[in-house]
C-alpha cells in the first residue's frame, strides 16, 4: 500500500483514481500528475515500483498543498470571514447556506435536521 502525503492509497485502483484519496487533488490534478511522471493511465498503484511511488510524493510535497496544510488554510479562510463579520462570515457563523440558496424550504443540510415548533397548527381552509 502506497503511502503519499499520509494518505494510503488503495492498492487495487489505478493510479490516477487513487490519488484523487488525496485531499486537494481531484482528477485533474491527478492526471497531470501521471502526465508529468510519464506514468500510463492503465497503470495500477500495486505495480508502481518505489522509485515511481517516491517521486511521485516528491512532486506532491514540491508542487500542491495537500491535506492539513490545504484544510488548515481554508479553516484559517472561513475564520477570517467570520472574524470580520462580513456577510459570508455571518452566514458561516450561524450554520446556514453560505451562496445564496434559499432557506425557506430546504437547506437542511446545513441547518441540520428540522424542528418541529410547539403549539403551531396548519391553517385550514
Amino acid at each position: 500500500m502506497a503511502r503519499i502525503a499520509g494518505v494510503n492509497i488503495p492498492t487495487t485502483k489505478r493510479v490516477v483514481i487513487g490519488l484523487t484519496y488525496i485531499f486537494g487533488i481531484g482528477p485533474a490534478k491527478a492526471q497531470q500528475i501521471c502526465t508529468q511522471l510519464a506514468i500510463p493511465p492503465e497503470r495500477r498503484v500495486n505495480e508502481m515500483s518505489d522509485d515511481e511511488v517516491l517521486k511521485v510524493r516528491e512532486l506532491i510535497d514540491r508542487d500542491f498543498r495537500v491535506e492539513g496544510d490545504l484544510r488548515r488554510e481554508l479553516a484559517m479562510n472561513i475564520k477570517r470571514l467570520m472574524d470580520l463579520g462580513s456577510y459570508r462570515g455571518l452566514r458561516h457563523r450561524r450554520g446556514l447556506p453560505v451562496r445564496g440558496q434559499r432557506t425557506h424550504t430546504n437547506a437542511r443540510t446545513r441547518k441540520g435536521k428540522a424542528v418541529a415548533i410547539a403549539g403551531k397548527k396548519k391553517a385550514t381552509k
